[in-house]
């Protein structure tokens, strides 16, 4: 009779425990990161950045996303992977894209894919590209983009998944100019290979701030040498040069999530280009 109570007691245990984890993939937190800021509005850019929807196990609604947002004065928009992996949600996706076009981002939406991806067939990822294309996303594969921001030249500069070893660096950087370089990608490790790339922000997700962050998450030591380096979310320097791991906005796998939350970000970043060793700052 003990071990059967035992065995109940287990379960309902597992069961507020899970019901608990699931609970934590509906509320976002929402970071501001300031990088670089002198104070002056004319000298800097504020992203929206947004990555890993994970549409397959995403709880943030896009009722959701806009009432969080919409109050927010937004210049530009990035999502850095990880949309989805199946066919199915392809369509899911659109009401997001209306959402984030209903913010009026001054100067444009910018997306790279990551490895979820590419788990799409070959026709359906060209469906998934096309559909981003018509809600008026720029898509990157190992490309920038050079456009003017408040009088100032800034390269958005997208590279393809690490991950999957679709990154080319020297194809991104093969017809930037000179001005801001903000890259874009989604698995992180790739700064450990641009030591002779320049960039003045990188942002990125892939992690998800480990989903299952308890005690620690250990599971993410085969997903690359930033793991060992403990270096999984937030701001961080390599080099002098910044760059960002967002947490992501959906899960994988499974639903769950613990010890970290889902998170939306608006990083404010000064335009002038880096030249130095500066520290940014999360409020």
């Amino acid at each position: 009779m003990i071990f059967i109570f035992a065995i109940v007691a287990i379960i309902f245990l597992l069961f507020i425990f899970i019901y608990k984890a699931h609970r934590n993939t509906h509320d976002a937190v929402f970071h501001r990161v300031e990088v670089r800021c002198s104070g002056n509005d004319q000298d800097a850019i504020r992203i929206l950045h947004l990555s890993d929807l994970h549409l397959e196990n995403l709880s943030i609604s896009p009722d959701y996303l806009y009432r969080k947002l919409k109050n927010e004065q937004i210049d530009l928009i990035a999502l850095t992977g990880d949309l989805l992996d199946r066919e199915k949600s392809i369509p899911k996706l659109v009401p997001y894209l209306e959402v984030l076009q209903k913010l009026n981002p001054a100067y444009g939406i910018y997306v790279v894919f990551g490895n979820h991806d590419y788990v799409l067939k070959e026709e359906h990822f060209q469906a998934l590209k096309t559909m981003l294309e018509k809600h008026g996303c720029t898509v990157l594969q190992n490309e920038a983009k050079t456009i003017s921001i408040k009088g100032k030249t800034v390269n958005v500069i997208g590279i393809d998944d690490f991950c999957t070893g679709r990154s080319d660096l020297e194809k991104a950087y093969a017809h930037i100019k000179d001005g801001l370089h903000l890259v874009l990608t989604h698995d992180p490790n790739i700064v450990l290979h641009m030591r002779h790339y320049h960039f003045d922000y990188l942002l990125s997700g892939h992690f998800h701030g480990g989903q299952i962050h308890w005690p620690k998450p250990y599971h993410l030591v085969k997903m690359g040498k930033l793991v060992r380096m403990n270096i999984i979310k937030g701001y961080h320097e390599l080099d002098g040069k910044p760059f960002y791991i967002s947490e992501g906005l959906g899960q994988t796998g499974i639903n769950i999530r613990v010890g970290t939350k889902p998170e939306i970000t608006l990083h404010t970043l000064s335009l002038t280009p880096l030249h130095r060793r500066e520290t940014g700052k999360v409020v």
